[in-house]
């Protein structure tokens, strides 16, 4: 290239003649004419040569345009081929677009308050979860479209009541409800349609919960992004007691990782939250249900179960109908409106958890239960059957055996 570049300088000029920019350039003269015959740079090309591909080519043409996303391994077996398998990949993934439709992506542009991106993000290391357990429960994200402000928080499970008391969390904290919350196919929202408390969910708030279709990652990646920055940002080097902890830690975490500056907005997520949420919804003057409910009889055990956990309930009520409601923090048990018991809400699974005083009180109507039927305890009583004379038959159907028979029988 420098060579080239300084022939043509030099020859510019008007003050050397070709042989004597050759000896200045030290090429030959045949060399100066080929640099003087192109206006850009010499490139070499090696010449083509043809491939053993090409001998199956067409088979191959022939079964794309019957099926066009064969796999490429079955392609290679139909065909017969027996060479490299990375070579027949290379060469079927340059010609399988001129039997595959393309599949376009529309450049997004986000509104302000119109849409917030949900998803869930799993922690890679457990964490104590009491009980001598350990896991990694979900941490639902949510990130503005628009700003980039991304909020989360851990949650115990991911089903439904979870989930949309998380967002309901959330979005308090916001102080402001957008447009559109996106969600990929999660069950606990729905798959394909929404489920009924999702449904109620966005209906009290007067937003609208929308699932993406299945392989649409562009409508979703931000979120998915935000998930790859915790765990190269938030995990290294942090120790968690308790899923507690894990939620306080990453409170006091969340304003620096939203202060950072953003290149693709040109601004800080922080400094555009203000004009974000100002295009959203307030908060709905009715909260919406969010509380997984259960109405059940108590059984002699007075025990109620959440989410696999058993809770126990005092034992008076046994036999009568309870109401048992559970949030992301406590669980409640209440009758004819009156809340009678609360737990704090394990995070662990298939546990017992107890109540020292429903025990003491379980023990005390023990007592009386079995003290009562002490001392009423029915008497036993002797049945007597009345024994009919055999006379009494023979009048009742009209039998006259005679003075003969009777005395015969009594001689017998």
């Amino acid at each position: 290239m420098d060579d080239w570049a300084k022939i043509r300088q030099l020859f510019s000029t008007g003050q050397y003649s070709k042989r004597e920019i050759g000896r200045l350039v030290g090429v030959s003269r045949g060399t100066v004419d080929r640099a003087l015959e192109t206006d850009r740079l010499p490139k070499y090309q090696r010449p083509a040569v043809g491939s053993s591909f090409d001998a199956f080519a067409p088979q191959v043409r022939v079964l794309l345009a019957v099926t066009p996303t064969m796999a490429a391994s079955t392609l290679a077996e139909r065909v017969g081929w027996l060479g490299s398998a990375s070579v027949f990949r290379d060469k079927v993934a340059g010609i399988r677009p001129e039997y595959v439709p393309p599949d376009p992506a529309d450049r997004l542009v986000h509104e302000p308050g119109q849409q917030v991106q949900c998803d869930l993000w799993f922690p890679h290391e457990d964490l104590p979860l009491g009980h001598g357990q350990q896991g990694a429960p979900p941490v639902l994200v949510m990130t503005s479209t628009f700003s980039g402000f991304f909020q989360a928080l851990m949650l115990p499970s991911r089903k439904t009541p979870d989930l949309l008391g998380g967002m309901w969390s959330l979005l308090q904290a916001a102080r402001a409800v957008p447009r559109r919350l996106l969600w990929d196919n999660e069950s606990g929202i729905g798959r394909g349609k929404l489920t009924e408390p999702t449904a109620a969910f966005a209906g009290t708030l007067g937003t609208e919960v929308k699932l993406l279709k299945a392989r649409d990652p562009e409508s979703k990646g931000m979120v998915e992004r935000r998930n790859r920055f915790f765990r190269s940002s938030f995990m290294p080097g942090r120790v968690f007691v308790s899923p507690q902890d894990f939620n306080e830690q990453l409170a006091s975490w969340l304003p620096v990782a939203n202060a950072r500056h953003s290149r693709s907005r040109r601004a800080r997520p922080v400094d555009l939250i203000d004009q974000d949420r100002a295009a959203m919804r307030p908060l709905s003057p009715v909260a919406p249900d969010v509380l997984f409910r259960n109405t059940v009889r108590l059984p002699r055990d007075y025990y109620v179960r959440v989410h696999s956990n058993d809770y126990s309930v005092a034992p008076a009520l046994i036999g009568r109908l309870v109401d048992v409601t559970a949030d992301l923090e406590q669980v409640h048990v209440a009758h004819n409106g009156v809340t009678v018991t609360s737990h704090d809400r394990a995070w662990a699974r298939q546990l017992t958890i107890t109540d020292p005083d429903h025990v003491i009180q379980a023990a005390v109507l023990r007592r009386q239960f079995q003290s009562l039927h002490r001392h009423h305890r029915p008497q036993a009583h002797v049945a007597f059957v009345e024994s009919a004379s055999l006379s009494d038959y023979d009048d009742v159907f009209g039998v006259d055996i005679g003075p003969g028979l009777i005395e015969l029988g009594r001689l017998a």
